[in-house]
């Protein structure tokens, strides 16, 4: 069900690029401006959400991964590892089409026989400054996240690792891990 971006105005989840309020991770397809579900009736942008601050992705009540006292050894990757998750990855990430995201690959062709998307299907990120979709639709192309480790003070809003940016509106400090939003967006799905 679409659904405005959490946090963003009204008026700017109707026309705009929703930006504002925490962080989420979208289903591709229904997210960014021209994809299949674009709007709701009411002309609310969609963001097709499919996190709401448990599991996977950054969120307000843990936004980053700390190494903990008890990691062995006491390293970011590990401590990444400890919490269930796998460094430099992100959902969808290495995937050869889009049937490991959408159950038939998410599109038929003329004669109903289902055909996956070979790229820019990836779930992306909004939020905390982060855009819903790279503005350029029909296209629906939007911004990835990716697990990434600060070597120092970072802000809500600058990079992290190149091309990803600290999205997770707290600074971080050395040697702490974020889901960080994409600065370019993924391929158009094709």
């Amino acid at each position: 069900m679409p659904a405005g971006l959490p946090g963003d105005s009204a008026a700017n989840n109707t026309g705009a690029n929703p930006a504002a309020g925490p962080p989420i991770i979208f289903d591709a397809l229904s997210g960014p401006k021209g994809s299949p579900l674009d709007k709701d009736p009411s002309g609310r942008a969609s963001t097709g959400a499919m996190c709401t601050g448990i599991g996977f992705g950054c969120n307000a009540g843990n936004p980053f991964i700390n190494i903990a006292a008890g990691t062995v050894p006491a390293t970011a990757a590990q401590a990444i590892k400890n919490a269930g998750f796998t460094d430099d990855t992100g959902d969808g990430f290495g995937a050869a089409n889009s049937s490991i995201v959408y159950i038939g690959g998410g599109k038929s062709n003329a004669a109903g026989v289902s055909v996956p998307y070979t790229a820019g299907f990836v779930p992306g990120n909004a939020g905390n400054g982060a855009s819903r979709d790279a503005g350029a639709g029909p296209a629906f192309t939007c911004f990835v996240g990716k697990w990434v480790t600060a070597v120092g003070a970072v802000a809500n809003g600058a990079v992290v690792e190149t091309g990803f940016v600290n999205r997770c509106g707290v600074t971080l400090a050395a040697t702490q891990s974020v889901f960080g939003s994409a600065s370019a967006a993924q391929a158009a799905p094709a």
